[in-house]
């Protein structure tokens, strides 16, 4: 039995509070739905391929008609048409003839074969070949890669360009997806000043808000700034319950300790249930989680880089449960 640390304590407890999926969905056109989550598992409406095709350039002929070629015994071939890619028929042949293919033309059912373009020797409008060649060969039956109705992404999956493309190529335009967590972010601590505003001794450039709200949006929410809370516990209480009315999330950088009191703690028992208080690694005393109504909320340090290293360890995990990501918890970054 092995001793589990107790960041992965801290993560999983977390983690098991966080609703799975709490979101709904919305619709969304494809050229519109990159990174984003699929809703419920997507069946394909057709087969794919949709018909039989060539995958070579060459000749179909009967497969029957190729069965004595050889080195010694020669077979001849008389081309007597082409069907090019578009084309929406295949004409039949009859023992001894061929038609003209190139990669996607359309071919009928039955016992045909591709003699690929190099194996042919031709003269004029015949060929001959010196082998025989097997049923189907070189060819892509209706439905070999998928077939109507088979579940082609599953719920969860992220809409990157490979799956936006195979979504793209069933004829598909719009695809239900995971609303986006709506995150609500509040840097916090007397002493933070907007990033903007001119530097004065004692003061701390809010970069949180930004690299936060950069974080958030990567890893598929919508942060939504509440802005910098001072010191005030009763003041920051109503401002994050009015936020948690509207948000999914709620994420707080800074303000861990405020004149000996555990202010942030203390600020997540007032909302709701805390969970983690703390988490006995490096930097991990301003790691703080909770939950208001099946709302995470997350709260990192005030460091820059200790807040987006928490965020990258709880605040991720969260946004993937609302979103329906199976993912793996970080053991560390």
């Amino acid at each position: 039995m092995t001793d589990t640390s107790p960041l992965i304590e801290a993560q999983q407890r977390f983690a098991a509070a966080v609703p799975f999926r709490a979101l709904g969905a919305e619709r969304r056109a494809l050229s519109e739905s990159l990174g984003r989550t699929l809703y419920s598992d997507l069946a394909s409406p057709e087969d794919s391929p949709p018909y039989h095709r060539v995958i070579v350039e060459g000749f179909v002929v009967n497969t029957a008609d190729t069965r004595e070629a050889s080195e010694s015994n020669p077979v001849s071939f008389s081309i007597i048409g082409e069907v090019k890619p578009g084309d929406s028929t295949c004409p039949a042949i009859a023992p001894g003839q061929a038609l003209a293919v190139s990669t996607g033309s359309i071919v009928s059912d039955g016992a045909l074969s591709v003699v690929r373009m190099w194996e042919a020797t031709r003269q004029g409008d015949s060929f001959t070949i010196t082998r025989p060649f097997p049923p189907r060969f070189f060819i892509e039956d209706q439905g070999c890669d998928i077939k109507k109705g088979a579940v082609v992404l599953s719920a969860g999956a992220v809409l990157d360009p490979m799956n936006l493309g195979t979504v793209a190529s069933l004829g598909i335009d719009t695809v239900d997806v995971v609303r986006a967590p709506r995150v609500a972010l509040f840097s916090s601590g007397d002493e933070v000043i907007p990033y903007t505003e001119p530097m004065h001794p004692g003061a701390i450039r809010d970069s949180n808000s930004v690299m936060l709200a950069a974080a958030i949006a990567q890893a598929g929410g919508v942060p939504v700034f509440g802005g910098i809370m001072n010191d005030d516990f009763d003041g920051f209480v109503a401002a994050a319950t009015q936020a948690l009315k509207d948000a999914d999330m709620l994420v707080i950088s800074g303000g861990t300790a405020v004149g000996g009191r555990d202010f942030i703690s203390d600020l997540v028992r007032a909302l709701g249930e805390l969970l983690v208080d703390g988490v006995p690694m490096r930097s991990g005393r301003p790691l703080i989680m909770g939950v208001a109504q099946g709302k995470p909320i997350v709260c990192v340090a005030g460091h820059p880089p200790e807040a987006l290293r928490g965020f990258k360890l709880f605040g991720v995990a969260a946004i993937n449960k609302l979103l329906g990501r199976t993912a793996d918890l970080p053991l560390d970054v």
